[in-house]
Protein backbone atom coordinates (compact mmCIF):
# COMPACT_ATOMS: atom_id res chain seq x y z
CA UNK A 1 0.00 0.00 0.00
CA UNK A 2 1.68 3.35 -0.83
CA UNK A 3 0.22 6.52 1.25
CA UNK A 4 0.83 10.00 0.47
CA UNK A 5 0.70 12.07 3.61
CA UNK A 6 -0.96 16.06 3.66
CA UNK A 7 1.45 18.65 4.65
CA UNK A 8 2.61 22.30 4.58
CA UNK A 9 5.40 24.59 2.33
CA UNK A 10 7.18 26.14 4.96
CA UNK A 11 10.10 26.85 2.83
CA UNK A 12 11.40 27.06 -0.88
CA UNK A 13 14.53 26.67 -2.37
CA UNK A 14 16.71 25.51 -4.82
CA UNK A 15 19.24 22.48 -4.89
CA UNK A 16 21.96 22.32 -7.95
CA UNK A 17 18.60 23.15 -10.17
CA UNK A 18 16.01 21.33 -8.44
CA UNK A 19 12.89 22.74 -6.67
CA UNK A 20 12.96 21.49 -2.83
CA UNK A 21 10.77 22.94 -0.01
CA UNK A 22 10.66 22.34 3.66
CA UNK A 23 7.05 20.31 4.52
CA UNK A 24 5.57 20.57 7.96
CA UNK A 25 3.50 17.45 8.69
CA UNK A 26 1.96 18.74 12.11
CA UNK A 27 5.36 20.14 13.55
CA UNK A 28 7.40 17.45 11.65
CA UNK A 29 9.31 19.09 9.14
CA UNK A 30 11.11 17.37 6.47
CA UNK A 31 13.08 18.36 3.27
CA UNK A 32 11.09 17.32 -0.37
CA UNK A 33 11.20 17.91 -3.79
CA UNK A 34 8.83 19.53 -5.24
CA UNK A 35 9.81 18.96 -9.15
CA UNK A 36 6.29 17.76 -10.05
CA UNK A 37 4.12 20.98 -8.51
CA UNK A 38 7.21 23.56 -8.64
CA UNK A 39 4.77 26.31 -11.10
CA UNK A 40 1.69 25.23 -8.66
CA UNK A 41 2.57 25.72 -5.50
CA UNK A 42 3.94 28.51 -2.74
CA UNK A 43 5.10 28.80 1.13
CA UNK A 44 1.71 28.22 2.71
CA UNK A 45 0.16 25.79 0.14
CA UNK A 46 -0.41 22.19 0.94
CA UNK A 47 1.13 19.07 -0.88
CA UNK A 48 0.26 15.72 -0.73
CA UNK A 49 4.08 14.12 -0.26
CA UNK A 50 5.42 10.51 -0.63
CA UNK A 51 8.23 8.95 -0.54
CA UNK A 52 9.70 12.70 -0.39
CA UNK A 53 8.39 13.89 -3.67
CA UNK A 54 5.55 16.35 -3.50
CA UNK A 55 2.97 14.92 -5.71
CA UNK A 56 0.00 17.33 -5.59
CA UNK A 57 -1.08 20.52 -4.67
CA UNK A 58 -4.41 19.80 -1.97
CA UNK A 59 -6.81 22.74 -0.32
CA UNK A 60 -6.31 22.63 3.12
CA UNK A 61 -9.61 21.68 3.98
CA UNK A 62 -8.93 18.43 2.10
CA UNK A 63 -5.62 17.73 3.90
CA UNK A 64 -7.91 18.18 7.39
CA UNK A 65 -10.05 16.04 5.44
CA UNK A 66 -7.04 13.40 4.78
CA UNK A 67 -6.24 13.99 8.53
CA UNK A 68 -9.20 13.23 10.20
CA UNK A 69 -9.62 9.91 7.84
CA UNK A 70 -6.57 8.98 8.98
CA UNK A 71 -7.55 9.22 12.55
CA UNK A 72 -10.52 7.29 12.00
CA UNK A 73 -8.40 4.73 9.98
CA UNK A 74 -6.33 4.56 13.58
CA UNK A 75 -9.40 3.27 15.18
CA UNK A 76 -8.36 -0.18 13.50
CA UNK A 77 -6.12 -2.26 15.59
CA UNK A 78 -4.20 -2.96 12.65
CA UNK A 79 -3.14 0.77 12.21
CA UNK A 80 -2.38 2.33 15.50
CA UNK A 81 0.71 3.78 14.02
CA UNK A 82 -1.27 6.41 12.23
CA UNK A 83 -3.16 7.57 15.37
CA UNK A 84 -0.35 10.15 16.29
CA UNK A 85 0.77 10.88 12.73
CA UNK A 86 -3.76 11.87 12.52
CA UNK A 87 -3.70 13.83 15.52
CA UNK A 88 -0.27 15.85 15.39
CA UNK A 89 -1.69 16.79 11.80
CA UNK A 90 -4.76 18.09 13.03
CA UNK A 91 -3.69 19.60 15.98
CA UNK A 92 -1.51 21.94 13.14
CA UNK A 93 -4.27 23.72 11.90
CA UNK A 94 -5.32 25.11 15.51
CA UNK A 95 -1.42 26.22 16.12
CA UNK A 96 -0.53 29.46 14.86
CA UNK A 97 2.76 29.67 12.92
CA UNK A 98 6.04 29.70 14.91
CA UNK A 99 9.76 30.02 14.15
CA UNK A 100 10.68 27.31 11.66
CA UNK A 101 12.10 24.03 13.68
CA UNK A 102 14.88 22.27 12.58
CA UNK A 103 14.29 19.81 9.75
CA UNK A 104 16.27 17.28 8.46
CA UNK A 105 15.79 13.33 6.03
CA UNK A 106 13.14 12.70 3.69
CA UNK A 107 9.29 12.44 4.26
Amino acid sequence: MCLGIPGRIIERGDDRGLPMGVVDFGGVRRSCCLAYVADQVDVGDYVIVHVGFAISKVQESEARRTYESLREMSQLDELDWMRETADLGLAAFSQPEGPPAQHGGDA
